[in-house]
């Protein structure tokens, strides 16, 4: 498909939120994921500008690879293996194949929920995310139920198609 080829800028938009999930998955911090992933470009930014011979045959796995060690590091530098958590039981638990699956899969999710209408997506993260009710949804927003729950199976259905889509996108 020739996706290794692409820009830094295009590598960004394609990756940066699955790498987010992913570092999330070993450091627990979103905010420290983000700024581990934002390390990570940068480093094969500056690799891509110094490097005039800068070819990496597989650069989804590069990228994976690179977030994957800079949240080991980040957990050892900060000394998080106090608990007794070993670095072999913390790769046993996180099969790389199943949390870069799990990451990308969140990502597209979230990707189709930044898509959805204001309301529909405001009603539905009410629903899904914070747990309240149909009715707390209803009141909050002066509608009735019957538009509440309009809108969350509005929501499903966008969601599918647009998951669909990114996903259709991304890997065909």
């Amino acid at each position: 498909m020739g996706r290794d080829r692409l820009n830094i800028d295009e590598l960004f938009k394609f990756y940066y939120r699955p790498l987010c999930l992913y570092a999330t998955h070993y450091v627990q911090d979103v905010e420290m994921a983000k700024d581990i992933v934002q390390d990570c470009f940068s480093s094969l930014w500056e690799k891509m500008n110094n490097e005039k011979s800068c070819e990496v045959s597989n650069m989804k796995a590069y990228l994976y690879v690179m977030v994957k060690n800079r949240s080991l590091d980040y957990l050892s530098q900060e000394n998080l293996f106090k608990s007794g958590v070993s670095f072999t039981e913390l790769e046993e638990t996180l099969l790389d194949e199943e949390v870069e699956e799990r990451s990308v899969m969140e990502a597209r999710m979230w990707t189709a929920i930044d898509a959805l209408p204001e309301r529909c997506r405001e009603v539905f993260l009410l629903h899904k995310r914070d747990g309240l009710k149909y009715q707390e949804i209803a009141e909050k927003f002066h509608i009735s139920v019957h538009t509440v729950d309009s809108h969350i199976q509005k929501a499903f259905r966008l969601i599918r198609e647009g998951a669909y889509k990114v996903y259709m996108f991304l890997f065909n």
